[in-house]
């Protein structure tokens, strides 16, 4: 089993991306988990805001943060984002 964690900083939040993989001697995937949690600064909670079990969900948020920066941690927390 595969563990990987990859830790965002931002300026308000932190973003913490945990994925979980197994796989079979083949390299065939038996279990994947991502699982986003975000922590604001100042504090030690952290909550989970998204789960997935399709492989490559932790690549396609990281390309989403780079694309719409604070717009993506906005919506990663719950705060209304004005357009």
């Amino acid at each position: 089993m595969k563990q990987t964690i990859t830790k965002i900083r931002g300026l308000t939040v932190n973003i913490e991306i945990v994925e979980v993989c197994q796989m079979d001697q083949n390299g065939g995937i038996l279990c994947y988990v991502a699982a986003v949690y975000v922590q604001m600064h100042g504090t030690t909670e952290k909550r989970l805001v998204r789960k997935s079990r399709l492989p490559g969900a932790a690549a396609a948020l990281k390309v989403e943060i780079q694309r719409n920066g604070i717009r993506a941690f906005r919506e990663l927390t719950g705060e209304v984002v004005a357009t």
